[in-house]
């Protein structure tokens, strides 16, 4: 028996693209060497990529992009390795990405701004360019972010999308980014998802109060095995969780979430009252 060392993606960027990298290698039933032979690099090196023991490189990023078939998408690995390089990701986005481009069910709740994955890219624009200027990033970082926002929604436009099931804050919808014409477009594009035959869409109203079950964002994913994965995360760190004990209990306070929220009728209907600016 081969020595399998156990893989800890939550360790660091690097450690969750390596965990990646052996998924998507073993999804394809390539062992290290044979994936080496395709990228043109040995098995041993590809193992170091793998346990987090090297780094990868630009040139290996792009080979292992052709040869698993991931180029230009959300599991992109030269894209994970720009962001990683640019230091623009939270440690554990990449894992979730990773996990989010599979999932058959996403459900999100967001407060403060419309979720990333509904975002306009000129919404996302106003948020990085605000950044730009309290110089938490610099310009070319933010290019990396909305150019990563933009392959993640990419990856979900697929054959068989995955069930979208969104709940906003009522003051992703009251807060003003990038003016009036960046947000009436962004507030049409909402209307515009919730016609969608893969999507819900609801708000929950500030009337709600305490009953709303979160006071901070929620990520969860169901996997075509159907098993749950979560994603939280704090201002420095991003943590995922694959646990049920955990888990379940977060998917519980999401359907009560919904329970307590706008149908999908009246989210549209409050939508369109913020687009012409009345209460």
């Amino acid at each position: 028996m081969v020595n399998r060392k156990e893989l800890h993606p939550e360790a660091s960027p690097q450690a969750a693209l390596g965990a990646r990298l052996r998924r998507l290698r073993e999804e394809r039933g390539w062992t290290q060497d044979e994936l080496g032979t395709r990228i043109g690099y040995s098995g041993r090196h590809v193992s170091a990529i793998e346990t987090g023991l090297k780094p990868p490189t630009l040139r290996f990023s792009r080979q292992t992009d052709a040869a698993l078939g991931v180029a230009e998408t959300g599991e992109s690995f030269e894209r994970e390795w720009r962001e990683m390089r640019h230091g623009i990701l939270l440690e554990g986005f990449p894992e979730y990405v990773g996990y989010e481009a599979r999932a058959v069910e996403i459900r999100l709740f967001q407060i403060g701004i419309v979720p990333g994955l509904l975002q306009t890219l000129e919404y996302a624009w106003a948020l990085a360019n605000a950044d730009v200027k309290r110089g938490s990033i610099t310009p070319q970082q933010a290019e990396e972010r909305v150019s990563f926002l933009a392959a993640r929604q990419e990856t979900l436009a697929r054959a068989q999308p995955p069930m979208l099931l969104i709940v906003m804050d009522e003051s992703c919808l009251r807060r003003p980014i990038g003016g009036p014409d960046v947000m009436d477009r962004q507030l049409t594009s909402l209307i515009e998802f919730a016609e969608l035959p893969n999507s819900v869409l609801q708000v929950c109203p500030y009337e709600v109060g305490e009953r709303r079950p979160f006071n901070l964002p929620v990520n969860l994913l169901t996997l075509p095995d159907r098993s749950l994965v979560a994603y939280a995360e704090s201002h420095a760190q991003g943590h995922v969780d694959r646990e049920g004990s955990s888990v379940v209990p977060l998917m519980r306070g999401y359907h009560q979430l919904q329970g307590e929220s706008l149908t999908q009728a009246a989210t549209v209907a409050m939508i369109e009252q913020a687009r012409k600016g009345t209460p």
